[in-house]
C-alpha cells in the first residue's frame, strides 16, 4: 500500500509506504516506510503472531494517515 500527501503551497511532498510480511519463525511483520517523495525514507518492522492481527494494524494505521490527508 503506498499513499502519499503533497501540498504544493506548504512544499510538502511525503510517502508513506506499508506491506505485510511474512517472518521465519511463523510470525508476521508490518513494513513501514515513509519520508520525503525523492529521497529514501525511514524503515521500521513491527511483528505480529499472526497474518490477521498485522492485517488488522495495517489497516487502523492506513485510517489514522488517511484522517491526516494522506490518499
Amino acid at each position: 500500500m503506498h499513499l502519499t500527501k503533497t501540498i504544493l503551497d506548504a512544499n510538502l511532498a511525503r510517502f508513506y509506504r506499508m506491506e505485510i510480511v511474512p517472518g521465519l519463525f511463523g510470525d508476521w511483520g508490518r513494513v513501514r516506510e515513509w519520508g520525503r517523495i525523492g529521497s529514501p525514507g525511514q524503515v521500521r518492522t513491527d511483528w505480529f503472531g499472526s497474518e490477521a492481527e498485522a492485517r488488522d494494524a495495517r489497516f487502523a494505521l492506513h485510517m489514522t494517515k488517511a484522517k491526516r490527508g494522506y490518499e
